[in-house]
C-alpha cells in the first residue's frame, strides 16, 4: 500500500488542508478497482473498501462544493457526502462494468440533499417528490434576480414536470426566512418579532368566563342525559366511564348482574348511544 493511503485523514481544523490530503492519495486504475470490488463482495475485505473509499474521496469534496451556496458548513456537506460514498461502495458490484465513480455520484447527491432538507431551514421547506425537486432545481433555473414572471413560472414548471402552482409556492418557500419567537436582541430598527404582537388569550376574562360556563352546562346536560337512561345502564355508564378510581372490567359488572360480558359490552353499547342522542338533541 503506498504511503499516500496511510494519511491519516483527521480534521486539522482547515477544510483546506483537508481537501489538498485527499487530493494526493492516488486514483485507482480500472483494473485496480475491479479487484478490490471482488475483493470486497467475495471475502468483505474491509481494507479493499478503505482503498475504494480513500481513493474517491476527492470527488465527495468536488461534488459537496457544488452546494456551497445553500449556507451550510462545507465540512458537513462533505462528512455527509462520505457516508453515501461508503454506501455506495458497500453497494457496488464489479460486475456491472462500471466505474464506482459513476455509480457512487447517485448516494453521494443523496447524502448531501437529505443533509440540505434537514438543516436549511428550521421549518422544512420540502417534503414531497416533487417539492424537493423544485427545490434544487429552481435556483438553477432562474434567468434573473428577483420574483419569475408568469412566463418563467411556466417554463420551469414544464420542464420539471410540475405545475405552475407548486413553482410559485416553492419561490415563496425559498424568499422566506425563519424568525424567532423571542430573539434576545436590544436592536432598536429590528422588526418586532412574534413574542410581541401575538395575542396570549389564556387568561383573558371572557375567555375564562366562557370555558367555564360552558363547562358547566356540559356537567348539566349529562347529569341530564344520564337521568333518563335505565338504573342498570346508568350504573354500568358511571362504573366504566366516570368514575376517576377503580373502573370496573366488563367482568365484574358481568358478575354484578349475573349476566355475560358479551351481553354487559352490548347494554354499554346501546346506553352510549341513547346518552349521544339525547345530548345531540
Amino acid at each position: 500500500m503506498s504511503k499516500a493511503l496511510e494519511l491519516q485523514l483527521v480534521p486539522t481544523g482547515s477544510i483546506e488542508a483537508y481537501i489538498q490530503s485527499v487530493n494526493r492519495i492516488p486514483m485507482l486504475s480500472a483494473e485496480e478497482e475491479r479487484e478490490l470490488a471482488e475483493r470486497l463482495q467475495r471475502f468483505n475485505d474491509l481494507d479493499a473498501a478503505r482503498r475504494l473509499v480513500l481513493s474517491h474521496l476527492r470527488f465527495v469534496a468536488h461534488i459537496a462544493r457544488g452546494y456551497a451556496g445553500y449556507g451550510l458548513p462545507q465540512a458537513d456537506l462533505i462528512q455527509e457526502g462520505n457516508i453515501g460514498l461508503m454506501k455506495a461502495v458497500k453497494r457496488f458490484d464489479p460486475g456491472m462494468n462500471v466505474r464506482l465513480v459513476s455509480f457512487a455520484v447517485h448516494w453521494i447527491r443523496a447524502e448531501i440533499h437529505e443533509f440540505i432538507l434537514r438543516n436549511w431551514r428550521i421549518v422544512k421547506v420540502a417534503t414531497t417528490k416533487a417539492q424537493r425537486k423544485l427545490f434544487f432545481n429552481l435556483r438553477s433555473s432562474k434567468k434573473r434576480l428577483g420574483w419569475f414572471s408568469r412566463e418563467e413560472v411556466e417554463q420551469v414548471a414544464q420542464n420539471l414536470g410540475v405545475t405552475s402552482a407548486q413553482v410559485l409556492e416553492m419561490e415563496q418557500r425559498l424568499a422566506g426566512q425563519d424568525v424567532g419567537f423571542d430573539p434576545q436582541s436590544d436592536a432598536d430598527d429590528e422588526a418586532p418579532a412574534p413574542a410581541a404582537y401575538l395575542a396570549d388569550m389564556r387568561h383573558d376574562p371572557a375567555t375564562l368566563v366562557e370555558n367555564a360556563q360552558w363547562e358547566s352546562e356540559s356537567v348539566d346536560q349529562l347529569q341530564t342525559a344520564l337521568a333518563r337512561l335505565d338504573e342498570r345502564s346508568r350504573d354500568i355508564l358511571q362504573r366504566r366511564w366516570l368514575d376517576e378510581d377503580n373502573k370496573a372490567t366488563l367482568q365484574e359488572l358481568a358478575d354484578k348482574y349475573g349476566v355475560s360480558a358479551e351481553r354487559i359490552r352490548q347494554l354499554e353499547k346501546n346506553a352510549m348511544n341513547r346518552l349521544k342522542n339525547v345530548l345531540a338533541a
